[in-house]
């Protein structure tokens, strides 16, 4: 099935809304972005996931990359920010609509750009940093995603499903963002003590946005059911 489609006049209304929204989140600063000074992840790293998942991958991906645009310009959204958000609601909504090849396909190109990265890359410098990236994979591929993509669909289970699917589309744009990072600051020095660092932190931090991600997706879902502005691809998915 083709993922382009033409957008309806309620696509182009939840596009404007949640773009406005991810914006809006953008300023709400949650951690820091370490090696980044004076950046910091934001709540719109919250929203991603879930926009992907109510929204599909086009009308969340528009949204997502309009939003970091526009949050870039005004300065609440770092180019790390801006890829992590894109890349995580891209996953998300291509996992849910039933392209979990799809997303595989660039969870599994964006770990192997990070990690072999001329000079600078993880695999050279520090692999151990990509454990969790890697068992992101592995739950991406394994039956605990398709559990969790049926589950998306089931309202007594609703809350595995989001945690499930927020978790791997997280961490794609947790891959990224430290690839956009990686990209633009070359040192390797600097990169072998930020992750040394961050080993065992981002997977804490992409736990709590996980589990946040559920619960507010679980009720803006109902939300949006309940005043029948479910997108196109949503629908088709339920099928």
């Amino acid at each position: 099935m083709a993922i382009r489609r033409q957008l309806t006049a309620k696509d182009v209304a939840l596009t404007v809304s949640f773009t406005a929204l991810y914006v809006v989140f953008g300023f709400l600063k949650i951690s820091p972005i370490i090696g980044l000074p004076g950046q910091a992840i934001s709540a719109a790293a919250i929203m991603a996931p879930i926009m992907g998942i109510l929204l599909g991958p086009q009308i969340s991906t528009l949204a997502t990359f309009t939003g970091g645009i526009i949050g870039f310009s005004l300065g609440s959204f770092s180019s790390p920010s801006f890829a992590s958000g894109t890349f995580a609601a891209l996953c998300a909504g291509l996992t849910h609509n039933g392209k979990r090849t799809i997303s595989t396909i660039v969870y599994l190109s964006l770990l192997l750009l990070l990690a072999l990265y001329p000079n600078i890359g993880a695999a050279w410098l520090y692999p151990q940093v990509m454990w969790f990236q890697i068992i992101g994979l592995i739950i991406l591929i394994s039956p605990l995603q398709s559990m969790a993509t049926e589950n998306l669909d089931n309202s007594s289970k609703l809350l595995y499903g989001f945690f499930i699917t927020s978790l791997t589309s997280t961490l794609a744009g947790q891959i990224a963002g430290s690839l956009t990072l990686e990209i633009l600051t070359a040192n390797a020095d600097s990169w072998i003590a930020t992750w040394q660092v961050i080993t065992f932190l981002y997977p804490i931090e992409r736990i709590i946005i996980a589990l946040a991600a559920a619960l507010v997706g679980v009720s803006l879902l109902k939300v949006l059911k309940s005043a029948n502005m479910m997108p196109l691809d949503h629908a088709k998915s339920q099928k």
